[in-house]
């Protein structure tokens, strides 16, 4: 008698998801001195298709951390250093004609990757940050007419300094609103921070970095998270939470639905990396300040 072919659980799933992003977050560490949790924050964006701004003082690790992050998955990276002379299709791509085959040829930008650093994005006029808007809501580009695909996992990690806002574009809140989290790394610990100067100084360990995931893995998790069980009781708190921050006369402008929307994936995203298949709110309250903190 043939023995019953062995198909694989959801809990093993899971379970396999929920090591990759502790693997992810491992592996970033060994680079950025931050708190493991907000390191692990950056992993949950990821897993939840959505997008990060990182807003500290310079020199804090903004641009190491989005590098160890693409090193850690073994996907496509690309770096933009936002300017003001940075014009929209310096970032989507431009058709060029191609006098030997008589046609127009589209050459991609940097947008066509993986995981985009947009460094200093508020240093490059409304018009060149514009050309994000498409591509962060819709994971597409259109040129000339023509519509061009991103490939998945597909996340953009913009940084800025809060402390200086000469020759700089605040971003709009439409722009805003595109992001689903904002971070800040912080100081590290004093131990911390003379271990990060000795390894700067001599080996630094993002040469060294290696990926422990794969794209494969990364979509895994990314549907396991879709997956996690939420009640309706549940949805219902976020959008409380959501209708707070529209009636706080100290905020210009309340969160939208589509902030609810990030909330609630970050949040089934975090519920996932401690390997439940359902929603506490615990889940919810642990990611909502910096979900929300993008709110005006």
């Amino acid at each position: 008698m043939d023995e019953p072919a062995l198909t694989s659980s959801p809990f093993t799933s899971r379970e396999a998801s929920a090591r990759t992003i502790e693997r992810i977050t491992e592996n970033v560490a060994r680079v950025v001195h931050a708190p493991a949790e907000t390191l692990r924050l950056c992993v949950l964006c990821l897993v939840s298709e959505g997008h990060l701004i990182i807003e500290d003082f310079p020199g804090v690790g903004k641009t190491m951390l989005a590098k160890a992050l693409a090193r850690s998955l073994d996907v496509s990276f690309s770096r933009l250093q936002f300017t003001p002379d940075l014009l929209p299709s310096d970032v989507t791509g431009v058709s060029v004609f191609n006098q030997r085959r008589n046609e127009f040829e589209f050459r991609p930008g940097p947008v066509f990757a993986n995981l985009l650093l947009v460094d200093e994005i508020n240093r490059a006029s409304p018009k060149t940050q514009s050309a994000l808007l498409e591509c962060m809501q819709e994971n597409q580009v259109t040129i000339d007419g023509t519509t061009y695909g991103l490939s998945r996992p597909f996340m953009v990690i913009a940084t800025q300094n809060p402390i200086e806002y000469e020759g700089t574009y605040p971003l709009p809140e439409a722009q805003l609103d595109r992001f689903t989290m904002r971070l800040e790394l912080g100081y590290p610990p004093l131990a911390d921070e003379a271990r990060m100067l000795g390894e700067q100084t001599s080996e630094p360990p993002l040469e060294s970095l290696r990926a422990v995931t794969s794209a494969v893995d990364v979509a895994a998790a990314i549907e396991d998270a879709k997956a996690v069980y939420v009640e309706e009781s549940l949805s219902r708190y976020a959008v409380a939470l959501l209708r707070q921050t529209r009636g706080d006369s100290r905020l210009y402008l309340g969160a939208s639905p589509r902030s609810g929307i990030a909330l609630l994936r970050v949040a089934k995203a975090r519920a996932l990396a401690e390997g439940r298949e359902y929603l506490l709110p615990d889940d919810v309250k642990a990611v909502a300040e910096h979900v929300l903190s993008l709110t005006g």
